[in-house]
């Protein structure tokens, strides 16, 4: 029995940069009733709101739902009817520049760049810089079909990594690579629900769709909190269905 259900965003519980559908969102409605929930992604704020609290039916109990942006660099909780943002790990304005001109280098000598692209493909997010291969605004079948196996950004990562290895480099989503301050990651956020929760790791299991080394969601696993690999949403539905009927 898990006292806390901790949850990646995309891939995991809606396609990427997608909305969580109707069945995911009653099956969230129903999960709260039964244990606590927390999202950490490298997605920002806005994105949480767009994509899970919008849709979430009426009545769903807020005051158990945790939101961690940015990979864990930010913590916002729901109290008296609001959300309030608990810390930020924010870059300097020296470490932005830094790391966006090594990622437009890292991007140039992999030979990966892309031909088309959707929007901006470099977004500051404060506490964190992601990269986003097609630009932010792509559609999901060329996301989908640009870096399926992850080789693309690998290659990336390994040139960051020699640029800037003052920072920590993950990759996400379908086409991101997402670039924290060193040991503020999903592990960092972990122990955060840990430390404002007074819930013991032991007592969490959390469920993503890149736990593998090098993905955004393996910090996590190194936390020594239970964890499940998805491939999809649908998995997620699934198991979610699977926790509310063992948790009643």
């Amino acid at each position: 029995m898990k006292k806390l259900i901790v949850f990646d965003l995309d891939g995991t519980l809606a396609e990427s940069k997608a909305a969580v559908d109707k069945e995911m969102a009653k099956l969230f409605h129903d999960l709260l009733k039964v244990a606590r929930i927390a999202i950490i992604s490298g997605g920002a704020w806005p994105q949480f709101e767009k994509q899970v609290i919008a849709h979430l039916p009426l009545g769903s109990d807020l005051s158990k739902l945790s939101i961690l942006p940015t990979c864990g660099t930010q913590f916002y909780s729901y109290e008296k009817g609001d959300w309030k943002k608990l810390y930020a790990e924010n870059f300097t304005d020296a470490q932005k520049q830094k790391i966006e001109t090594s990622l437009k280098k890292a991007v140039e000598q992999s030979g990966f760049k892309a031909e088309k692209t959707w929007g901006d493909q470099i977004e500051d997010r404060d506490s964190q810089i992601t990269f986003s291969a097609l630009g932010q605004q792509a559609p999901l079948e060329p996301k989908k079909a640009w870096d399926p196996d992850f080789k693309k950004r690998k290659k990336i990562k390994i040139l960051l990594e020699k640029m800037i290895p003052e920072f920590a480099i993950n990759l996400g989503g379908a086409t991101s690579i997402d670039i924290t301050k060193p040991g503020i990651d999903k592990a960092y956020g972990m122990h955060k629900l840990e430390e404002v929760l007074k819930i013991g790791i032991a007592d969490m299991l959390f469920i993503g769709d890149a736990l593998f080394e090098g993905g955004n969601d393996h910090p996590a696993k190194t936390t020594g909190a239970d964890c499940i690999q998805v491939r999809d949403p649908e998995d997620t539905k699934i198991i979610i269905q699977t926790v509310i009927t063992c948790q009643k």
